[in-house]
């Protein structure tokens, strides 16, 4: 990969937008996610799909569309199964529909949902669904918290894994519990399983095991899986049948959808194999941080690819590891932290996948103490 010999910002100055390009085109490693794919790449894993399944669709109909629908529908054991550009549009649509089939437009959710902290309320300000913030920002929603609710709901949502708390997943009992509550009580129940594919090593359960708890099932396919965009909703032929026309009303049928089909029927085949791989080097990588006096993870261990860490540093001394690591390793790291609620320390997030796994712990290690002052 061409390097560059640009002089970057002083080490305490805040990095921005153009000088993180500079610094990712320095970089032919990465610590997070499936590392920096050029188009290139993502275009040659197309080869591993079979003659025949490389095929256009017309307005999200047939083509490779339709068959990446047919093969998640038997994965997961869901009736039918409706492709969309956005996991947004296919949230929206899936909540409308089951809030018209009843008489509440109350929708609850985890106060970290998707739809309330990163779709500029779409939810209410176009479909004129109420959302219902239920539990802690900080925990996992319990029994107790529905138990609490004290009027109709349209729709339970629930996320799986929480991703704004570190990819953590409720037992399978409490699970059980939540949805069984949600029915009982004349609600949908709808997953938010952009990641679902992380899930299957902590229950240790086939992924159609765990969707069979839900009405709707919501999942992605370039987060865990590295393809290019879209989503799909899964649920009864009715449902989806509806959802095809909200999809429609959102500008969704595409002319055609089959590249972005494409690339996800190629990195769902090639990398939801590997799911289980990435959780075990997730938590020998979440071993070796947690020994590094001034680093804590969560969750610890991690339940998924996951986890968040918080860091004994400041903004300026994080700023300057991240760019000491890019020109003098080479090795891309993050593009900033966040504060944390803790004084003193500051938190990122690392999803362990293909790039980490071409990393051992010990290098991990040493990285994250690059990324703090100096002992």
């Amino acid at each position: 990969m061409a390097r560059t010999n640009k002089t970057h910002s002083p080490a305490g100055k805040p990095l921005t937008p153009d000088e993180l390009r500079e610094l990712r085109a320095l970089c032919d490693r990465s610590l997070s996610g499936h590392g920096q794919r050029p188009p290139a790449e993502v275009i040659a894993e197309l080869g591993t799909l079979k003659e025949g399944e490389l095929a256009a669709d017309s307005y999200g109909e047939g083509g490779t569309v339709g068959i990446l629908e047919a093969e998640v529908k038997e994965l997961l054991n869901k009736p039918a199964a409706v492709f969309m550009p956005s996991g947004t549009m296919i949230q929206q649509a899936a909540l409308r529909i089951h809030a018209d089939a009843r008489v509440s437009r109350v929708v609850a959710f985890h106060p970290t949902c998707h739809l309330e902290l990163h779709e500029d309320k779409a939810y209410e300000r176009l479909h004129g669904l109420v959302g219902l913030k239920i539990g802690s920002r900080k925990q996992l929603i319990t029994l107790a918290d529905l138990k609490q609710i004290h009027e109709p709901i349209a729709a339970l949502l629930i996320e799986l894994p929480q991703r704004e708390i570190g990819g953590q997943l409720p037992k399978w009992a409490d699970l059980v519990a939540q949805t069984t509550w949600a029915r009982e009580h004349g609600a949908a129940v709808h997953m938010d399983g952009a990641r679902l594919w992380e899930c299957g090593p902590f229950y240790d359960r086939p992924l159609s095991e765990i969707a069979a708890l839900f009405d709707t099932v919501y999942v992605s396919f370039y987060k865990g899986l590295g393809g290019t965009a879209g989503g799909m909703l899964l649920g009864d032929e009715e449902v989806i049948a509806e959802a095809r026309e909200w999809r429609h009303r959102h500008g969704g049928t595409l002319y055609n959808l089959w590249p972005y089909a494409a690339s996800d029927l190629a990195g769902l085949r090639l990398r939801l194999p590997r799911m289980g791989k990435y959780v075990k080097h997730a938590r020998k990588i979440a071993a070796a941080l947690s020994a590094i006096d001034g680093v804590e993870v969560a969750p610890n261990p991690p339940q998924t690819p996951m986890m968040h860490i918080f860091l004994r540093t400041t903004e300026e001394t994080f700023n300057a590891g991240v760019r000491r690591l890019a020109t003098e390793k080479h090795l891309w790291t993050f593009s900033g932290s966040q504060a944390s609620e803790v004084p003193g320390y500051r938190k990122v997030e690392l999803y362990c996948g293909d790039a980490a796994l071409e990393l051992s712990p010990a290098e991990f290690g040493d990285a994250f103490r690059a990324l703090m002052p100096t002992r």
